[in-house]
């Protein structure tokens, strides 16, 4: 019986009466919207990257980088198979592996509970999970803000009561240390 409808039904017509108008034109118009407004590429647990990594496209490292990682406007994961020895640069930056380097967000870093960071954290928020390993420290300056001098100038007092951002830590069970100043 399948075969009979398809030979009732109507040829369709090569190109639409319209551009923009009716169900096919609207549905391929949102379809080519979602695929271009996020790429999000993989590097695999047998790949091994050795040198700067940079791209305008967000990625998640499954295997190993050593040297630099350079993705400023994108969102890096680090899976959690993931090896990092790398200085890291990325708008937010999610761990689940092991990274060795020092971690810069334009936006967040997030340390998951099966990821580990030795190395210094630079960014406006950080959340650490229950369970996450951390050695280092955590600079958390807004964006646009000036980095004021670790010495006051003669005649200048510095005054440490000025409101800071806070850290989101969940304390593991005795085996990260997370110092916040």
């Amino acid at each position: 019986m399948w075969k009979r409808d398809e030979a009732v039904r109507p040829p369709q017509p090569a190109s639409s009466p319209s551009p923009g108008v009716g169900p096919e034109s609207s549905t391929t118009r949102v379809d080519l919207s979602r695929s271009s407004e996020r790429d999000i590429v993989n590097i695999g647990k047998s790949v091994v990257i050795k040198g700067e990594l940079s791209g305008s496209e967000d990625l998640t490292i499954e295997g190993q980088v050593e040297g630099k990682i350079e993705l400023r406007q994108n969102v890096l994961t680090i899976g959690p198979n993931a090896r990092i020895k790398a200085q890291v640069f990325a708008k937010t930056v999610v761990v689940q592996g092991e990274v060795h380097g020092n971690v810069t967000a334009s936006e967040r870093v997030e340390i998951r509970d099966s990821g580990s960071v030795d190395g210094d954290l630079s960014a406006p928020r950080v959340a650490i999970s229950d369970g996450a390993h951390f050695r280092g420290s955590i600079d958390m300056q807004r964006q646009g803000q000036v980095a004021k001098p670790d010495m006051p100038k003669a005649g200048e007092a510095r005054s440490t009561a000025a409101a800071s951002p806070t850290v989101s830590v969940a304390a593991a069970s005795g085996s990260s240390s997370a110092p916040v100043r």
